[in-house]
């Protein structure tokens, strides 16, 4: 069986190739099958997918035209073929036509000719017209179907004509008691296959082949009198039994496909109820999407597992079906198509956040290496750092590939600038410190003996607090290890003054 649209497509190519009036249910078969969502679920599944990765990697519009134009050819392909064969068809529906209008027409000659014998029956031509008769009725069986409206007509006159040249004309008893005979047996072996078919399970089957034996039976001469109604009823009870079986068949599949009809029907009623908030506008969150996407996927696989609704709402359910599923995933899309552009604008803004930030940060190293960086600098630097934090807050989302890297790159510049700027601040902090304390080792040579040894008690104490300061220091800026080399600097210079107050000491006291 064909499972996908290409394959029916193929397979009703090769139908076409076949006598046109025996494929009929093939064909209805296949056109059903096209359209059904049995063979959609491959292009549903790869549609959702394509509309599922839009979330973090765009799909061109040159790919989806592609998928759509692929799709759109093959049902135009078997659309073409269609109407190739109900061209084939009516064709042969018309050859048809005439054949059986020329039927009719051999066929009514043959009743005429009949009537005249039968109402100009004599027994001086008994034997002439009954040879004349069975050439007439070995003709009439040469002759091929005439038009539905017609069989009823013709057969009943044919019939009558034959009974009324049995009953009426006087033949030789012998003659008459040996077609009786002959069509007694022929007409009990189709009483015969006719019970048989009881034991058929496929009753569509039995029921065409008894149509079959009943035209037999209208083709074969009557029986002995006494004998037509026994021969009758057996056949009729026989074709009671079929024909009961047959309409109850019919009966519970009827019922059946009313149950299937009411069942899509709620399923079309479900799908509407989610397409509800997306017809009134509602804004739907991506998780919502995704949500509602795995609700209307459960009801396509309730779907599937149903089978044919009655013919004259088959087609229809199934289009309103079709409506509903299509407006959903069509509105994702678009949903999805702007989410894309949302984030496609985000990520440039981003970037050229990332950007301006990474220029202040080339700035302000270009100053601190040339010794070039003022308090105004680091005021209007700071301020516009910040503005770009505070921008970059306001910018949307962007897809989850880029979002994690962006803001590591934003993050670290702005960590880079601001660790710097304390770095810098720290370092003017301490060499001030160190200025006023050298300010302070000049002033206390000069204040004597006394002002030495504060001084070098200062120092002493300076000295201290400088080397515990020092162990608080961490490596986790770059600017942590020059941190810690200027304070040690720092030590070393305050050491180097304290030995010199202790020497100057000595020598005051000397």
């Amino acid at each position: 069986m064909a499972n996908t649209r290409k394959e029916i497509v193929e397979e009703l190519r090769q139908l076409l190739a076949q006598d046109v009036t025996e494929v009929k249910d093939q064909v209805e078969h296949l056109k059903t099958r096209f359209y059904s969502s049995e063979v959609e679920s491959d292009v549903q599944e790869e549609e959702l997918s394509s509309v599922a990765e839009t979330e973090t990697e765009p799909v061109s519009a040159d790919e989806t035209n592609d998928q759509l134009g692929a799709i759109d050819a093959l049902e135009m392909e078997f659309k073409e073929l269609l109407s190739q064969y109900k061209a084939k068809r009516a064709e042969v529906a018309a050859a048809q036509a005439k054949e059986q209008a020329d039927n009719l027409a051999r066929k009514q000659s043959i009743l005429d000719e009949m009537k005249t014998m039968v109402e100009g029956a004599n027994a001086d031509g008994v034997m002439t017209n009954l040879q004349k008769m069975r050439e007439l009725q070995a003709a009439w069986k040469t002759i091929g179907a005439v038009p539905v409206t017609k069989t009823q007509e013709i057969r009943k006159a044919y019939q009558q004509y034959q009974e009324q040249f049995y009953d009426l004309v006087k033949i030789n008893i012998e003659l008459r008691d040996l077609d009786f005979k002959k069509n007694l047996e022929m007409k009990t072996l189709l009483c015969e296959a006719a019970e048989r078919l009881q034991e058929n399970n496929n009753i569509v089957e039995a029921s065409r082949a008894l149509q079959q034996l009943h035209d037999e039976w209208a083709e074969i001469g009557p029986v002995a009198r006494e004998q037509r109604e026994e021969l009758w009823n057996r056949f009729k009870a026989a074709s009671t039994v079929i024909n009961k079986k047959h309409q109850a068949f019919f009966d519970e599949l009827h019922a059946k496909e009313q149950s299937n009809l009411e069942a899509k029907q709620a399923i079309v009623e479900q799908l509407k109820a989610i397409n509800e908030p997306i017809v009134n506008g509602t804004p739907l969150s991506s998780k919502q999407w995704e949500e509602l996407t795995e609700r209307i996927q459960n009801l396509q696989n309730d779907w599937r597992k149903i089978g044919f609704a009655p013919k004259k709402h088959n087609q229809s359910i199934y289009e309103a079906y079709r409506a509903e599923c299509d407006r959903f995933f069509h509105a994702k899309t678009e949903y999805f198509r702007e989410i894309r552009d949302i984030f496609s604008t985000n990520l440039k803004h981003k970037r050229s956040l990332i950007a301006q930030a990474k220029e202040i940060v080339d700035e302000q190293k270009a100053k601190l290496l040339s010794g070039e960086v003022t308090r105004e600098f680091w005021n209007e630097a700071t301020e516009k750092m910040q503005a770009l934090q505070s921008e970059w807050k306001t910018v949307g989302v962007v897809a989850r590939k880029y979002s994690d890297d962006l803001w590591k790159q934003f993050s670290d510049t702005c960590d880079e600038f601001f660790n710097a700027k304390r770095d810098a601040v720290k370092g003017e902090r301490m060499k001030a410190r160190g200025e006023r304390a050298e300010r302070a080792a000049r002033a206390a040579v000069s204040q004597g003996v006394e002002g030495l040894r504060r001084m070098r008690d200062k120092l002493q104490q300076e000295i201290k607090t400088a080397e515990n300061n020092i162990l608080f220091f961490t490596a986790k800026s770059k600017g942590a290890n020059k941190l810690v080399d200027d304070m040690q600097k720092k030590i070393d210079a305050l050491k180097k003054q304290l030995e010199d107050v202790k020497e100057k000491i000595e020598t005051e006291e000397d």
